[in-house]
């Protein structure tokens, strides 16, 4: 029985409450300094899965392709993100329409702070930041290339931020909404990066990754301005109470800070599209760069393989459409008469 403890203390989420509902009881959960144990256990089991899908699959794929060293890097990278991404917005799908956070908005804000999660919202927060977390050492194991690392870490800081932010002050509805938006986006990236490797002349889905990267931008910031600019402000509990997870929402009374918040949203937002804008038009440039410097080498190779056929010119010169000889008389030959 202390095994089954101490082995449930690192397979399970801790801290679970019986909550009294209208039906009976629901049991749920809340954060406490024992989800460091559970992270820590599923942090190696991302490490376990994260071999498994190089060894079995991404290995096999590349011998294949004989990539160059940093496109066989990129290949791995977005092979291994590809798998995660997939995986997650099923997930988190799955969880926010069993949950009912899409079929009713308002349930991102209403009754704030949200302090006691579902099960499964709990443990789908817990593999996040585990996942998230097993990306610092898997950049050893990787041998990522020293100038791709400050990327990496700025790309795993940003993901560990938001997660653990919106886990800690208990907006875990808006955050689950915000991360299927987000991992719908690099899907499509990573995995139009995937088919670019195999075939560089198929570009077809970067194109359907800038729609739909275009839309969830949208969206993003559409929910930042409706939960921050319109719900949370209308939260009836605006004291600030850290017991009961209340640390924010009062300040959200002042329109002051809460305009200043929506403008540093509206200023990321705009820097990250500043930035696809950046990266779409040096990829067409590159694009017609290449359509042309095939053209002019097809257009050498038919040279070179077809030489110009030389101009028949006619002895005369051309008089209402006869040809006539120099000296005005017709250049046919005259027959000459037997005697």
């Amino acid at each position: 029985q202390v095994t089954a403890k101490t082995a449930f203390l690192f397979i399970l989420p801790q801290y679970n409450v019986s909550v009294p509902t209208a039906d009976g009881e629901l049991v749920q959960y809340h954060y406490g300094l024992k989800d460091l144990v559970t992270i820590l256990f599923y942090i190696f089991i991302a490490i376990i899965l994260h071999a498994v899908v190089q060894e079995y699959v991404l290995d096999k794929i590349n011998r294949r392709l004989h990539l160059s060293k940093v496109k066989h890097s990129k290949f791995n990278e977005s092979g291994q993100l590809v798998a995660f991404h997939l995986s997650s917005v099923i997930w988190c799908l799955y969880v926010v329409v069993t949950e009912g956070y899409i079929s009713n908005p308002r349930s991102l804000w209403e009754n704030y702070p949200h302090v006691y999660l579902p099960f499964q919202v709990k443990f789908f927060y817990l593999c996040q930041l585990a996942y998230w977390l097993h990306a610092l050492p898997e950049l050893y194991f990787q041998k990522v290339r020293k100038e791709e690392i400050p990327r990496q870490l700025r790309c795993i800081a940003l993901y560990l931020l938001h997660i653990a932010g919106a886990y800690l002050l208990n907006l875990t509805r808006l955050g689950l909404i915000l991360l299927l938006l987000q991992y719908l986006a690099e899907f499509f990236f990573h995995m139009a990066q995937l088919v670019y490797f195999t075939d560089e002349n198929n570009e077809k889905l970067f194109n359907i990754w800038a729609v739909v990267f275009v839309v969830t931008r949208l969206f993003t910031l559409t929910l930042y301005i409706l939960v921050i600019g319109f719900g949370l402000p209308r939260v009836e509990n605006q004291a600030i109470d850290p017991e009961r997870g209340n640390f924010f929402s009062f300040l959200f009374n002042n329109i002051l800070f809460r305009m200043s918040v929506l403008l540093l949203v509206c200023l990321f937002q705009a820097s990250v599209m500043w930035r696809f804008i950046h990266f779409q038009l040096r990829r067409w440039r590159e694009y017609w760069n290449e359509q042309s410097s095939r053209k002019r080498a097809a257009a050498t190779a038919a040279g070179t393989k077809q030489p110009a056929k030389p101009l028949k010119r006619d002895s005369g010169y051309h008089e209402n459409g006869v040809v006539k000889a120099e000296n005005g008389t017709s250049p046919r030959t005259k027959k000459l008469k037997s005697p």
